[in-house]
């Protein structure tokens, strides 16, 4: 029986992992929450009380308001280890 060649290449071995294990900063979660709520917040405040000294002059432009808030603590959550 013929003999096998043998490989010539050396077989691929990934690069160690370091065993240092990544947290996230201390103020990460409570500022994702409280964007969140903010956001949240800000919309139905808008809805419930249109005209509102401040909130009546933005008009349409509180959606976009409590929107970035949120779409900020979604972001913010990506960052969450």
């Amino acid at each position: 029986m013929p003999k096998s060649k043998t490989r010539k290449k050396a077989v691929y071995t990934p690069p160690q992992k370091s065993q240092q294990v990544k947290v996230s900063p201390r103020w990460l979660a409570p500022t994702m929450v409280a964007a969140w709520i903010i956001g949240i917040l800000w919309i139905a405040a808008w809805y419930v009380a249109p005209n509102a000294p401040f909130l009546g002059d933005l008009g349409q432009w509180n959606l976009l308001i409590g929107f970035v808030f949120i779409i900020f603590g979604v972001v913010l959550s990506t960052r969450w280890r």
